[in-house]
């Protein structure tokens, strides 16, 4: 967040936004009034995008019924110039008085959604801006609806209006989503005298006061990290059913909900979730690249960096729930085993490196280009937690265990947050890694910008661990075909890349209808690899872009590296407390 002293201009002008929702309508009634020092024509955008979700989500697309009047109700003339802009001209009264309606029907973490029972609204995508006047200081009121009993918001109310919020400009005001609905409040905690919340929709059956214990220890767990709350508040907002979070100053838009936690593996996966949304409270909404902030909220701000910004809020939310005590040493190593299985075993790591999938993420997507029938990208979500743990390993190696990542993350807090009041460029993050590792880091810089080929065994070793990388044939007949049920017909998910199945020119979202002449099953297809052999020959019939057609697969066999993680027998001292500070949580 950047801090700026407002403009004259600024600090003459009123923004004050309404809305009332319409959930039969799925509807927001907008109303937003305008008055003071404004100029003889005010041209308003709505964001393209909004902060976290590295997308472009259109939002003008959802306004309607647009009206511009002044205060007595007078007709204003007004310019929808494009999709996202409106010009309107400002009256001598210097009053303006606008209305529009946002049709609220995307159920996701970024977006707008309304129902009979709950709202959850991403700012971005209801309030209009003007051009160049970000720092505006603004108010909101919502108006609650009938029968629902909370509005949730990371704003800070107006006064003792429990339902008027105020932002101090619209960085803050987009960063600030609103849920509201009948919501349930799960008992809030304290840390450091700052009270935390979580309050959701639909939240599932499970022991609240249990889970809320598990939450504070990891907000200490992460706060500890940088040793210092920047925020007067935080709530978790748990949105409802679903896929998906979006961190926020001091908020967490979560998809929640549970069926009773009631596994190690069930909590390992929430409560990394959720430690990865409040560790981003530091790194991104606070440590982040120069590239992130001013926002441009109608071009976007590309950035090589989500490899550090993403990747290593990754590895961190294993950091975390492991220092909370929440996971023990061989679940946060396999935790690691599976970022680098997924980057590993993906034909993109050969084509894109993570500073490429970094700033090509608005056009491939945050786990890149999952779709394409030839996948050649990668996620920084796979490869940066690894980029992260080997960073930690080395620096951790190089000082005799006397600094780590973690200080180079206070480094970046304190020098381009705190007192910089801006973020840092590449350059100025690997000079800051260097600087706690006393070393040049070449070859890890080389890692993160290139498609060269990791050898992980020193940086591994630096911990006392293992890792099997060896190239071994596995057994049972390979297709390389992953399948799936979609409308009662077997589909292909997936065709591993030179595979027997990818050489016979089976693809992705073909549909197998028969193999070696009888009704296909998934049974069937699973039965190959143990009912054949390497040569065998098998015939499927397929459909492919609409039209039936036949597959001959000649099986092989597939050659895989497991990349096991495990400790060496006889660790040296530096060894085994480098491998207790990471894995066993300094004990």
């Amino acid at each position: 967040m950047l801090v700026f002293p407002a403009s004259a201009q600024q600090a003459n002008q009123q923004w004050h936004y309404t809305m009332d929702v319409d959930p039969a309508a799925k509807i927001v009634h907008v109303g937003l009034e305008l008055s003071g020092k404004l100029p003889d024509t005010i041209i308003l955008k709505m964001p393209t995008w909004t902060t976290g979700y590295y997308q472009f989500m259109n939002f003008g697309k959802s306004l309607s019924a647009f009206s511009a009047t002044d205060r007595a109700g007078k007709v204003l003339d007004f310019k929808q110039q494009d999709q996202n802009t409106w010009k309107v001209a400002v009256p001598k009264n210097k009053t303006v008085v606008l209305k529009y309606n946002i049709e609220a029907i995307r159920n996701f973490v970024g977006g707008n959604y309304l129902d009979t029972a709950h709202g959850y609204f991403s700012p971005a995508g209801l309030f209009l801006y003007a051009d160049k006047n970000i720092l505006q200081p603004v108010t909101v009121t919502v108006k609650q609806y009938p029968g629902w009993t909370h509005i949730a918001t990371g704003m800070d109310v107006v006064g003792k209006d429990s339902s008027t919020f105020k932002a101090p400009d619209f960085d803050v005001l987009y960063d600030s989503p609103i849920l509201m609905g009948k919501l349930e409040k799960l008992p809030g905690f304290k840390v450091n005298g700052i009270q935390h919340d979580f309050i959701g929709y639909k939240m599932g059956e499970f022991d609240r006061q249990p889970f809320m214990d598990d939450m504070k220890k990891i907000v200490e767990s992460g706060s500890a990290i940088i040793g210092e709350i920047p925020y007067k508040h935080y709530t978790f907002l748990g949105v409802g059913p679903g896929g998906g979070g979006i961190e926020h100053l001091n908020s967490a838009s979560v998809a929640f909900f549970n069926k009773g936690l009631k596994t190690q593996a069930e909590k390992m996966r929430l409560y990394s979730f959720l430690a990865h949304e409040y560790f981003h409270t530091y790194n991104v909404k606070r440590i982040r690249p120069i590239e992130l902030g001013p926002f441009d909220y109608e071009k976007g701000n590309k950035t090589e960096m989500l490899w550090v910004s993403e990747g290593f809020t990754v590895y961190y939310e294993y950091l975390i729930i492991r220092r909370a005590g929440l996971t023990n040493a061989q679940e946060m190593i396999g935790q690691l085993r599976g970022n680098l299985l997924n980057y590993e075993n993906k034909p993109g790591h050969l084509f894109q490196s993570a500073t490429q999938a970094s700033l090509e993420t608005w056009s491939d997507g945050p786990n890149g280009r999952v779709a394409d029938e030839f996948n050649k990208t990668i996620s920084y979500y796979d490869k940066g937690p690894v980029l992260g743990l080997m960073l930690d390993l080395k620096i951790r190696h190089e000082t005799q265990n006397r600094k780590s990542l973690d200080d180079v993350m206070r480094k970046l807090y304190y020098t381009y947050f705190k007192k910089l009041k801006r973020g840092f460029t590449p350059q100025e993050f690997r000079q800051a890694c260097e600087e706690e590792a006393g070393v040049p880091l070449s070859e890890l810089f080389e890692y993160a910008a290139t498609v060269k080929e990791v050898n992980y065994h020193p940086y591994f070793a630096y911990a006392g661990l293992d890792i099997d990388d060896n190239w071994k044939k596995q057994p049972g007949a390979w297709s390389g075909i992953t399948a799936g049920i979609k409308n009662d017909a077997i589909q292909v998910t997936d065709v591993q890349y030179q595979s027997p199945a990818w050489n016979s020119g089976l693809r992705i979202n073909n549909k197998i209808v028969s193999i070696d002449g009888q009704p296909a099953t998934l049974e069937a297809l699973k039965a190959i690899a143990a009912n054949k052999k390497d040569g065998d020959i098998v015939t499927m019939g397929i459909v492919k872009n609409g039209q039936p057609g036949e597959a001959k697969i000649t099986l092989g066999t597939q050659n895989a590296r497991s990349f096991e993680i495990k400790p060496i027998a006889n660790p040296d001292a530096l060894q085994s407390a480098i491998y207790k500070s990471i894995f066993e949580a300094g004990k």
